[in-house]
């Protein structure tokens, strides 16, 4: 399990994706009452995707 870091804003580039309807509805509800955004749950979302992904390969 990783341990949790202050975070800094890293540089970024916009890049347009496509949602299907439904799971952008999830995404709303499950951050709906939070300060997390839509682009903050997606991008802590494929950070752990990856983190998972790197640990299957070890």
């Amino acid at each position: 399990m990783s341990k949790f870091k202050i975070p800094s804003v890293p540089q970024s580039t916009n890049k347009c994706i496509r949602f299907p309807n439904k799971l952008i509805d999830e995404v709303n509800e499950a951050t709906k009452g939070t300060d997390c955004t839509f682009s903050a749950f997606v991008i802590e979302a494929v950070r752990v995707a990856l983190e998972n992904l790197k640990e299957d390969e070890e």
